[in-house]
């Protein structure tokens, strides 16, 4: 009896868990209820399900937007697709203005507008901007007809001959194309930019420059021959058309 005791103990020892010595005694403070129990972190605490579950939604519902933008379902559609919504007013005609004026030649030009705004005392990098726009624009050159008197148009008893006085070509203002018309490149300081967040200093420029470009293609049209060909045309098209009327001898002047 006392060696099926012992063999008895001995089996309850080898079942135990609890750590031993070098000389196969237990490890005193070690027992068994002091093990970390399953589902508890490295630290010992057990995350509640409150957190885990809203944090695995989470992340499922990020791989599900994630693969729906990259196209991997193609059955759903894209929840970050955008589409583009006109709300804009109907347009409202505000005045008509009546032309005589006619529209014998037209310029077409393009500028490079290199506008930098400079501190005095510090570097374009900390405070100061630098647009490249690239214009393009139109000007018209005319004879305004309208200006004509009675007197401006004298013809023979015979209807055959004709002599017509018009005045001097004229320039129209520069039409901007805005089409064609882009900021190529824009450098902006850092306090500059610390100030894009706060006003709307971007779309300032750009009307600066846009306007700078209407200025100097405008300046551009005095320099070339355009009323000089809108004054020939003019003459060419009364000429013309007073010919197909009969008139054999048609003379136009410039006054």
């Amino acid at each position: 009896m006392k060696g099926l005791g012992k063999a008895r103990a001995d089996r309850t020892d080898d079942e135990d868990p609890t750590p031993r010595g070098g000389d196969g005694t237990r490890e005193p403070g070690r027992t068994g209820e002091e093990r970390e129990p399953r589902g508890r972190t490295a630290g010992g605490r057990r995350v509640p399900w409150y957190v885990s579950l809203p944090v695995t939604l989470a992340v499922i519902f990020a791989l599900f937007l994630g693969m729906a933008n990259l196209g991997w379902l193609p059955g759903l559609p894209n929840p970050f697709a955008e589409k583009t919504v006109d709300r804009s007013q109907p347009v409202v005609l505000r005045s008509i203005q009546n032309m005589s004026r006619y529209n014998a030649a037209t310029g077409n030009f393009q500028v490079i507008v290199d506008l930098a705004n400079e501190a005095k005392f510090l570097p374009s990098a900390i405070l100061g901007t630098r647009s490249l726009y690239v214009g393009a624009g139109s000007v018209e050159a005319y004879v305004d007809l309208g200006k004509l008197g009675t007197d401006s148009v004298k013809v023979s008893d015979d209807r055959r001959t004709a002599t017509i006085t018009i005045p001097h070509g004229q320039l129209a203002g520069a039409a901007l194309d805005v089409k064609n018309s882009y900021m190529y490149s824009q450098e902006r300081g850092l306090f500059d930019r610390l100030g894009d967040l706060f006003s709307s200093s971007t779309s300032d420029d750009q009307h600066r420059v846009e306007l700078l470009a209407v200025e100097k293609i405008d300046k551009a049209a005095k320099d070339t021959g355009l009323t000089v060909t809108a004054e020939n045309n003019t003459k060419a098209m009364l000429t013309g058309l007073l010919g197909s009327l009969g008139f054999t001898s048609v003379t136009v002047d410039v006054v």
